[in-house]
């Protein structure tokens, strides 16, 4: 398992931040037909989706490893 899918997260929750660091200051207002609010809010909330994601599966992941660690040791008694 590669970690690009959290990396990704993290850097749409940073263009996330700089959008509504942007629309705050008054430099923009809208990206194509979207309001700017709209459209960091979005790409947030994927960044964040990612993020939680890939980190569930690895903990997932540890545990499954884990069991079968316990499993392995218990057949070699």
């Amino acid at each position: 398992m590669s970690r690009g899918p959290r990396l990704a997260g993290y850097a749409m929750m940073a263009i996330a931040a700089m959008l509504a660091a942007a629309m705050r200051r008054g430099a923009i207002d809208a990206v194509g037909p979207f309001p700017v609010a709209a459209v960091a809010l979005l790409v947030g909330m994927v960044g964040v989706m990612l993020v939680f994601t890939d980190l569930m599966v690895r903990g997932l992941y540890a545990q499954i490893g884990a069991a079968q660690d316990r499993a392995d040791d218990e057949i070699e008694r």
